[in-house]
């Protein structure tokens, strides 16, 4: 189908929109399982327990690094909707594992692995296998959505306004997200005495709606659009990696992300530290002001059609700086749950200067530029590492400030669209 077809329905921009969604849901529920499932699997274990748990991050955001630029391929190869079903069915795969870690929790209680002078249950490692799937299926469909809604031809709208929309859709489910984690599969329990089993129903109940959700997908039209992937008989004409604002915006994106979730799921874990020493934090609602803030930036900037990405970059990332800055010196979590609202719109604008003019390298480069979400995966374990090692999580925080640095430098000197004849 011709692109000037496209423009006759709205269809398949919310149809993606939906599974955007999806997707940010599935993300948060993920992170936010880090603090009940530090209890409800490791409560026994006496070393590196923060390190243990912010694996399930890591685990999840290690599937981009190992099938993002994989999927680009493929989509090149397959064509957007055939992709965007078997990412979906990898996603009931994860969810799947997440059943199984919990009743793995409930019937095989007994069976551990040995880590250090620890045994863990061989439920958590499971879980890890779940996230792992689902960082994978979160990978592939993002690879699809990014380029498919950055092209898509929608009248009287812009690339970032598109996709930032769709982000203000995804925020909505990251930020109920929490309150599901705590109000439905942890409801009624005090934190204390959270247990895994307790995940059985929530978990099959997600394994049967996103199944459903599959099969509604692959019945629904979903049209290509010319011009964003390679013919796979076509030798490319240049290396992927010779576009100077892709190569740097990867880079910039595995430091977004590793701040990103840093803040989202670790201020979690910093909270209840602080609670064990008197304060009075609610780790739920300060994952539901963070990620809501994501909803209100995006919803926000959805409707501004004459700003630029990259001074909506500079801009923003000044007051996450300023704002974090001010929350570590303080050990102020309000402030930093405020990021949040900042943070929203980095990851459009990054990828809209990302793959600014890249015409038929586009499916390619939002699989290159999908596996410097990885950050996501690294930089949230180092900076548990360090709690665990400083005994504390206030001057931790100085990592995911590192990170907005290097974000300011691509908005202020890093972005720079190569001609069309130049390799770098």
């Amino acid at each position: 189908m011709r692109t000037s077809t496209l423009v006759k329905t709205a269809g398949p921009f919310l149809l993606l929109t939906f599974v955007y969604f999806i997707v940010g849901f599935l993300t948060t529920v993920n992170g936010q399982c880090q603090g009940p499932l530090k209890i409800a699997f490791l409560s026994d274990v006496t070393e590196n327990k923060n390190s243990l748990a912010t694996l399930v991050s890591f685990s999840f955001f290690l599937g981009y690094l190992l099938n993002s630029s994989k999927t680009g391929r493929m989509i090149d190869r397959l064509g957007y909707k055939k992709t965007l079903i078997r990412s979906m069915i990898v996603m009931v795969m994860g969810v799947a594992f997440y059943l199984a870690s919990a009743l793995c929790a409930e019937y095989c209680s007994d069976v551990t692995i040995g880590i250090g002078g620890d045994m863990v249950p061989i439920g958590y490692f499971v879980f890890l296998l779940g996230s792992y799937l689902m960082g994978t299926s979160a990978a592939m469909l993002q690879v699809v959505i990014n380029p498919y809604i950055a092209a898509y031809p929608l009248p009287g709208t812009q690339a970032v306004q598109r996709m930032n929309f769709t982000c203000a859709v995804n925020s909505i489910g990251t930020t109920i997200a929490p309150f599901f984690v705590t109000g439905i599969m942890f409801a009624g329990v005090s934190l204390d005495s959270v247990s895994a089993s307790q995940l059985t129903l929530p978990f099959l109940v997600m394994v049967l709606v996103i199944a459903f959700t599959t099969w509604t997908t692959s019945k629904a039209n979903l049209p290509d659009i010319e011009g964003t992937r390679e013919n796979a008989s076509d030798k490319p004409r240049r290396s992927i990696w010779s576009f100077r604002h892709l190569k740097y915006g990867v880079i910039t994106i595995f430091f977004y992300v590793g701040t990103e979730v840093g803040v989202g799921n670790n201020m979690n874990l910093h909270a209840m530290d602080l609670m064990k020493q008197g304060y009075d934090w609610s780790p739920a609602l300060l994952a539901t002001l963070y990620w809501g803030g994501f909803l209100v930036g995006r919803t926000v900037s959805a409707g501004l059609k004459n700003v630029a990405p990259r001074p909506m970059l500079i801009t923003v990332t000044l007051a996450a700086i300023s704002l974090m800055t001010i929350s570590l010196l303080t050990e102020n979590l309000w402030l930093m749950a405020a990021v949040g609202l900042f943070h929203s719109v980095m990851w459009s604008c990054i990828f809209t200067l990302s793959v600014d003019g890249l015409k038929e390298y586009t499916s390619k480069a939002s699989g290159i530029f999908m596996m410097g979400v990885f950050g996501g995966a690294v930089f949230p374990v180092l900076q548990g590492m360090l709690a665990d090692s400083m005994g504390s999580w206030q001057y931790t925080w100085l990592l995911p400030l590192f990170c907005e640095f290097v974000i300011l430098w691509y908005g202020l000197m890093g972005y720079r669209k190569a001609t069309k004849d130049q390799i770098i």
